[in-house]
């Protein structure tokens, strides 16, 4: 399973819904994550990827989309 298909994964779990959002679509302004669900998402990633995210990187515009998740995925591991 590649980096885009885990995060989709990941934000379908914390959604508990299917769901298949653009690589770019925002993700907060859509309403499928809110300041609640990224530390959510922060954890599951961390567990999925071994790597781990400082809470100074803990900001909605990293965060914001498929892209952005998975380019800084890419960029910790």
């Amino acid at each position: 399973m590649d980096k885009r298909t885990k995060i989709v994964s990941i934000l379908q779990r914390l959604a508990e819904k299917p769901i298949d959002p653009a690589p770019d679509e925002s993700l907060f302004e859509s309403g499928l994550l809110d300041s609640f669900t990224l530390t959510d998402l922060v954890t599951a990633l961390e567990s999925e990827f071994g790597i781990q995210i400082p809470d100074s990187d803990l900001t909605p515009r990293k965060f914001d989309s498929i892209a952005r998740i998975e380019a800084y995925v890419q960029s910790r591991s």
